[in-house]
């Protein structure tokens, strides 16, 4: 964690300085703003591993013999192709239409949506196909 923290604050270090210097040579709020965020994005999480790092065990990216065996955990058993992502999906694209074209697609959101949910649970509890 102590790696990832270093590298998400240098990027966020980064995007502040970017920030100032820009702020000082063009005077535009928007691209400010933005660089701002962008520094905030990498600050928080950064700042946020590099404090947990210090009260926790290193991981296998921290120690500098490490070899790839001590980074293998267990390997869980995935669906080679389901159809359930692909309705989560549609359930998503229906509940913007939503929102463009009115609430009459909201059901069709809604029931994509929860059959998308209900078929991946089954799915992953019987461990491949339904």
């Amino acid at each position: 964690m102590r790696v990832d923290g270093l590298f998400l604050s240098i990027i966020g270090v980064f995007f502040g300085i970017v920030g100032i210097v820009y702020w000082y040579t063009s005077y535009e709020d928007a691209g400010f703003v933005m660089l701002v965020g962008s520094a905030g994005l990498g600050l928080l999480p950064g700042l946020y591993y590099l404090w947990w790092s210090k009260r926790m065990k290193p991981l296998e990216g921290d120690i500098e013999d490490a070899t790839m065996a001590d980074g293998a955990g267990v390997i869980d058993s995935f669906p080679a192709s389901s159809i359930w992502p692909f309705l989560l999906g549609m359930a998503a694209l229906f509940t913007t239409m939503t929102f463009i074209f009115g609430l009459w697609m909201a059901p069709i959101a809604i029931a994509l949506g929860v059959s998308a949910i209900i078929g991946g649970v089954v799915e992953s509890r019987r461990g491949g196909t339904i």
